[in-house]
This record gives C-alpha cells, sequence and structure tokens, in this order.
C-alpha cells in the first residue's frame, strides 16, 4: 500500500484554493493510525517552510468536546505568536455507549489517547512546519484531567504545561492507584514516574474564582480516592500542594468572577503560554 505524503501550504501555488484549508482554521482530519479519532489546527495566514519550526500549542477539549470552538478561541494567539493551535477530538462513546470519561483518564484499560494525541503531533508536523519534540499542552476541565495525566506519562514531551480546572485529580501518591494516585502506574502504562522532569517544566494551574459547584462533579467516595475536596477549588488546590510537596513549582491562578468557563480563563492561559514561547 502506497503511503501518499500530505500537502503542506507551500505545495500548492498562490492562490489555489486549496491554501486556504491548510492556513486559518482547517478542517478536522482524521488521524491515520486510528480514523476514529481527529484533529483540527489554527495555522497562521504566513505560515510557511523557512526559518526554525514554529512551536505548537495542543489544546484539549472539555466533556462537551467543543474542539473547533477552541480553537477558534486561539486564532487571534495563533496569529500574533506566529505559533500553530492544534485541538484533538476524543469521541465520546468509544469505550461504551455511554463513554465521556475514558480520554480523561488516558483509559490503561482501553485505547491510549496519550499516544493518539502524539500522533496527531507528528502527523501535523508531516504536513506543516512545527516543532513536536516538544510542545506546550494546555487542557480545561475534562482536558485538564488529560493534561495533567498526560505529564506523568510524557514530561520530556512538553515545553509547558496549563492546567485548568479538573474535576479529578491524580496525585504523586505511591500508596493510591490509578486514577487517584501513582502507585500501578508502572503496572498500567509501562513507564516510571519522574518528578524531576516535572520540576523543570514551566507549570500553570488555572481556575475562575467561583467554580465552586459540585452538582456535575464525582464524588470520591471510590475505593483508593485521594482526600482532594469536593469542588475544583478544592480539588486543584490539592494538587498544588502535592506538585509542591514533590518540588514541582507550579503557579496557581484563580480568575476573579468568573465560574467554571474556560473561555474566560483563555485569556490567563494565554498569557501563560505567551510567555514560554520562543519565536
Amino acid at each position: 500500500m502506497t503511503t501518499e505524503r500530505p500537502l503542506a501550504p507551500w505545495d500548492l501555488p498562490a492562490g489555489h484554493p486549496g491554501v486556504t484549508f491548510l492556513t486559518g482554521p482547517t478542517a478536522q482530519f482524521a488521524l491515520a493510525r486510528d480514523p476514529r479519532f481527529s484533529y483540527c489546527l489554527y495555522v497562521p495566514r504566513h505560515h510557511g517552510p523557512d526559518g526554525p519550526p514554529r512551536p505548537l500549542v495542543i489544546a484539549v477539549h472539555g466533556t462537551r468536546r467543543r474542539s473547533e470552538t477552541v480553537r477558534n478561541a486561539f486564532a487571534d494567539f495563533a496569529e500574533a505568536h506566529d505559533c500553530v493551535v492544534l485541538v484533538p477530538l476524543f469521541p465520546a462513546g468509544i469505550t461504551g455507549p455511554n463513554d465521556v470519561d475514558s480520554y480523561k483518564l488516558l483509559s490503561p484499560t482501553g485505547f491510549r489517547p496519550d499516544e493518539l494525541l502524539l500522533a496527531m503531533a507528528e502527523e501535523a508536523a508531516a504536513r506543516w512546519h512545527v516543532r513536536t519534540d516538544r510542545f506546550h499542552l494546555h487542557g480545561f476541565s475534562g482536558g485538564g484531567q488529560f493534561a495533567h495525566r498526560f505529564a506523568y506519562l510524557h514530561p520530556g514531551r512538553l515545553a509547558s504545561l496549563s492546567v485548568g480546572a479538573p474535576g479529578r485529580v491524580t496525585l504523586l501518591d505511591a500508596t493510591r492507584p490509578w486514577p487517584y494516585g501513582t502507585a500501578d502506574l508502572h503496572e498500567q502504562f509501562a513507564t516510571d514516574i519522574d518528578p524531576a522532569a516535572l520540576r523543570d517544566l514551566p507549570v500553570q494551574l488555572v481556575i475562575g474564582g467561583n467554580d465552586t459547584g459540585t452538582a456535575d462533579l464525582p464524588p470520591l467516595d471510590a475505593p483508593g480516592a485521594a482526600p482532594a475536596g469536593s469542588s475544583r477549588i478544592e480539588r486543584i488546590t490539592a494538587l498544588r500542594a502535592n506538585w509542591h510537596a514533590h518540588g514541582i513549582d507550579a503557579r496557581l491562578d484563580v480568575v476573579p468572577g468568573v465560574a467554571h468557563d474556560q473561555f474566560a480563563c483563555l485569556p490567563a492561559v494565554q498569557q501563560f503560554l505567551a510567555s514560554h514561547i520562543t519565536p
């Protein structure tokens, strides 16, 4: 079977209609490795092959999977900072008809969304001029759950990490099982936790100051659950304290007057990301 090289924007002549689909807000691209999953991007209009590869920012959607809305919210940011923004889509219903959470937990007994995300990054690099050895990762709510767990498994792939308002947190805790702690990380994912790798990583924890509701949060009453609090603010604060205890200098940005709203928190997120993107 012949694998066709994907077209890049500069493969097409100026004015070709295909250029408009490869820059700006792109279509959803099916992942070649597993077409059940897809991704869309925002690529700056002037994107080209000259100079060093551009920074890659990956933003992970929440439970409602508003991937294109998240991508569009990064459009001005991508143009201003000459970076490419990739937003994956992990559909609901992958491990069962009512599955909405498996991507957040990295599904140790199902598919591996962390590995799929890495495949998306490499697939994007085959078409656009982006750096993928290290990229910037942001996720909010369900995406925040994904993001901090991804950092445990692949700290060396990250240039910075922004974790927004996760409903459940995984603590660095060798006495509790995944996803509450990291006692069985090696058995689940065939890798070991490396807190030292996280100590060198710029980390932002971000949440709205009014994100105190508990109605849509899972209770932490399962066997092995960590005592992380009942609200998202309590849980993200517990995560920060846990990381500080392991020497990980995570900053906590609380956005005043904001409840559980990713887009109201994005200015703080984008300010953090901008400070760590190298032109």
